[in-house]
């Protein structure tokens, strides 16, 4: 019997499963059992034949271009811009900037942001930041002396909301925040940390990495002044992403990268520089991918229904029960409404051990420190597992999912 009770919520995930073509082959002679689609979604046949087509049938260089091709793979390209916005909700295309991922986005914010900082200016980020929002403030740390300030989280895995209110100070210049933990599952109450930060005059950023494949995103609900997106955890390509900046923050941070397409006018006297987004689209894009994005999200829009995120909860909640069922067994995070993952560490075991092992048995599950050693300190930890749920998990596959641990550990221990 299955650690999943049977359910008819309408929900056919046979059908969604059917969609994915890695997902029918198998690995060392078991069926593949896919659990790590934080780190990196599969990508359906949807997706898969968008990049295609392009390559086949419509390629040029986007913008400026008077030919036929380059028309169709403009429209193409910028319609992806229209459909992001659309999926956070966003006020206005001209918000939405092509990044090559969240982490070339929030380097662009803070490269940005940095212009106007001083030594003793403040940002505050939490223990919970993935690394791509880390290192970019320490790179102003590092070069202009501002002073990193840690919300801390609490033993159950929540942000002390106690603590962010009151870590504010008349030097802070800007929050960094995850919306959603990479490791932890925790979802912040966005529009809550925004609401506070904006009543101190601070503005505020929000890695949606994990967050925006989990459920639906509205950045005009919640407030905030930045929403940085992946699209590679959103059943898209790598080297994909946006940022979202509220309102004129566009036209008021510096460009980030020079060159091509940025520009309006270049001299030798100077340079005049294209009106946002594009100001901050240097070069030549990965043209078919952003538009491979845009069927991506497509697809999403189609497919990740509230019964398919209800059946990933349920899957996650299932995985969540099996694990708290075995001896020797310690999660990380329990807070309540976490996105569809689980962390653990096994007594006497190494991550990277028990990862290995249950490869052997089909399970793709990471291991390590999830590019989070902040919290992986605060939970005085070097390494955890990590499962992690998507539409096309089946509640077969926590089955599988909880038999390799049992087997992995019976191996080590």
């Amino acid at each position: 019997m299955s650690a999943l009770a049977r359910t008819d919520s309408g929900f056919d995930v046979t059908a969604i499963r059917a969609q994915f073509p890695i997902l029918s082959r198998e690995v060392h002679g078991k069926p593949l059992v896919y659990l790590d689609s934080a780190a990196s979604a599969q990508k359906p046949q949807a997706v898969i034949d968008a990049l295609g087509d392009v390559w086949r049938g419509s390629y040029a260089n986007v913008h400026r271009g008077l030919h036929t091709l380059a028309n169709e793979t403009t429209e193409a390209f910028e319609a992806t811009r229209g459909k992001l916005a659309a999926f956070l909700g966003a006020a206005r295309t001209e918000d939405i900037v092509l990044t090559r991922g969240a982490t070339e986005a929030i380097n662009l914010v803070a490269a940005g942001i940095g212009h106007s900082l001083k030594e003793g200016d403040e940002i505050i980020l939490s223990q919970m930041e993935h690394h791509s929002n880390i290192v970019p403030w320490h790179f102003l740390r590092e070069r202009k002396g501002v002073v990193i300030r840690w919300v801390p989280v609490t033993d159950e895995g929540a942000l002390d909301t106690v603590a962010y209110e009151a870590i504010f100070t008349s030097r802070t210049k800007m929050v960094a925040l995850s919306h959603m933990s990479n490791v932890l599952g925790t979802k912040n109450d966005a529009k809550a940390l925004t609401e506070i930060a904006h009543r101190h005059g601070v503005p505020i950023l929000f890695d949606g990495s994990q967050a925006a494949v989990h459920g639906p995103v509205d950045v005009s609900a919640i407030g905030c002044d930045f929403y940085v997106i992946t699209g590679h955890k959103l059943y898209g390509p790598n080297a994909t992403g946006a940022l979202y900046a509220k309102g004129d923050w566009l036209d008021r941070l510096p460009a980030f990268m020079g060159g091509g397409e940025m520009i309006a006018e270049v001299s030798e006297e100077g340079v005049v520089y294209a009106a946002p987004p594009h100001k901050f689209e240097a070069g030549t894009p990965a043209i078919a991918d952003v538009i491979a994005l845009g069927a991506a999200l497509d697809w999403m829009h189609a497919h990740v229904t509230p019964e398919a995120l209800a059946h990933e909860h349920a899957l996650a909640e299932a995985a969540t029960a099996g694990l708290k069922a075995m001896d020797g067994i310690r999660i990380l995070g329990e807070a309540p409404g976490k996105g569809p993952m689980v962390s653990f560490v096994v007594e006497n075991a190494h991550a990277h051990d028990i990862a290995q092992l249950m490869d052997r048995y089909g399970v793709a599950v990471r291991a390590g420190h999830h590019c989070a050693h902040p919290l992986m300190k605060r939970f005085g930890v070097t390494a955890s597992v990590r499962a992690s749920f998507a539409v096309y998990n089946t509640p077969e596959e926590v089955d599988a999912f909880l038999d390799a641990l049992r087997r992995a550990r019976e191996f080590l221990i």
